[in-house]
């Protein structure tokens, strides 16, 4: 089976489109009217064995590409406490959340596989079969989130495992997605890592 070749701007972007659903209009409502705490940042520790990567807050096994196992995390504000012109808007796309993905008040697992199915579908160009094998609702810190455990496999390659821990706040949502091989061994050091998450 032909080792898979994780693409790290693949791993951001789908990322970014799930955390972009999550902060849709309705669900940044939901959250402004239930009264969450702001969240300020949130912080979790990164294995020795993972550095930098060439884009932001992402984290490559050093071994990379030989181990194709990697960290990615994203923050994402929904806007709710931003005022902004059409000029502004226009000139600062990125200081706001558009609604692009998905428009429900709250993630589901049949949900979650429909977003991230036709994302990396399209992005793969063929049906890459994702599957969730596991949808939890968690609290981390007093915040409310998700942990999503599931799989997928490219014609020809080894199939991908990928865990997404999402924490919800007043006005930012908060993403660390952990994805490995198959054969890469490092499913004790991600949960070790996800056991550190905290969020102020």
């Amino acid at each position: 089976m032909k080792k898979a070749k994780i693409v790290a701007g693949c791993v951001m972007t789908f990322a970014l489109v799930l955390v972009a659903a999550l902060s849709s209009s309705k669900v940044a409502n939901a959250m402004v009217e239930e009264d969450l705490k702001e969240a300020h940042h949130c912080s979790f520790v990164i294995p020795t064995d993972f550095v930098p990567g060439e884009e932001k807050d992402l984290f490559l096994n050093r071994n990379y590409p030989m181990e194709s196992s990697m960290i990615a995390y994203n923050v994402l504000y929904n806007g709710n406490d931003i005022v902004l012109t059409n000029r502004e808007k226009e000139e600062h796309p990125e200081a706001i959340a558009e609604a692009v993905v998905d428009n429900t008040e709250k993630l589901t697992k049949d949900k979650y596989l429909e977003i991230m199915s036709q994302s990396y579908n399209k992005a793969y160009g063929e049906d890459v079969g994702l599957s969730v094998t596991s949808f939890e609702n968690v609290e981390i810190d007093g915040f409310p989130g998700y942990k999503v455990v599931s799989e997928y496999q490219k014609s020809g390659e080894e199939k991908i495992h990928q865990t997404v821990v999402i924490v919800l706040s007043k006005y930012r949502t908060f993403t660390i997605t952990y994805q490995r091989a198959e054969d890469d061994d490092c499913e004790a050091l991600f949960e070790k890592s996800i056991a550190t998450i905290h969020v102020k």
